[in-house]
């Protein structure tokens, strides 16, 4: 019988949904580095570059650059590589780049040893539904795909991957803890679902054992940011 930790705490990804440098620090510097990981994705780094993670790393944050690489096998283990020489937390790449991309991405890290990147793979975006796979040539469930996903992350020593917090419990109970579970699409009770079609709440997200969730509008958009991280904390 797989076995996953029922004790370990579900840690808090913050998602810097920010078109300002300034907002964005703003945060940051009232944020404890112990408790917090900091995501950066396509249009922080489009805007920022890499001045803002090295502006972070000062901060002592891990970072989780989520660029979500899908590309030719190649180009993938450049970018992976040039990613871990930043010294990032953990890289995201897309599961359905297939095989052969994802055994570079990995081969891309084995320089690294000990200091090598969480490598972890997209299943669905949380946007998507069963009709949007259906226009996309997908006509099995929701469901499947990501496990299909999850099972190939797997079989390519991926450490983790990213889903729907809707799909975290199955994939805990079919691979226990051999793959970490990261879920965005986490919103509060009575919260907006913004463009998230896949959600579920923090109290879920405990119950489910997510290993991290990312949640950025809610506390992003937040007048008191800090209330509702130290909310969340309270609840995982």
């Amino acid at each position: 019988m797989l076995q996953f930790d029922s004790v370990k705490k579900t840690k808090i990804i913050v998602a810097l949904d920010y078109s300002s440098k300034n907002e964005t620090m703003k945060l940051v510097n009232i944020l404890d580095p112990s408790l917090f990981y900091l995501k950066i994705g396509k249009a922080m780094f489009t805007r920022f570059g890499l001045k803002l993670i090295h502006d972070l790393h000062k901060l002592k944050f891990k970072i989780f650059l989520d660029l979500k690489f899908h590309d030719i096998p190649n180009t993938v283990f450049s970018s992976v590589q040039a990613a871990a020489d930043l010294g990032i937390w953990m890289i995201s790449v897309h599961i359905s780049g297939g095989i052969n991309m994802l055994n570079s991405a990995k081969l891309a890290l084995k320089s690294f040893t000990h200091n090598a990147p969480m490598l972890v793979g997209i299943t669905v975006l949380t946007s998507l539904n069963n009709h949007d796979l259906k226009t996309i040539g997908i006509f099995h469930s929701l469901h499947k795909q990501i496990f299909l996903l999850a099972n190939l992350a797997k079989k390519c020593c991926l450490d983790g991957i990213v889903c729907s917090g809707l799909e975290a419990k199955n994939i805990k109970q079919q691979f226990g803890n051999s793959l970490k579970v990261i879920s965005p699409g986490i919103r509060l009770s009575g919260s907006s679902n913004n463009d998230q079609n896949q959600i579920i709440t923090p109290e879920l997200a405990k119950k489910f054992f997510i290993d991290y969730i990312v949640i950025g509008r809610p506390v992003t958009l937040s007048k008191n940011p800090i209330s509702i991280l130290d909310h969340l904390n309270s609840i995982l």
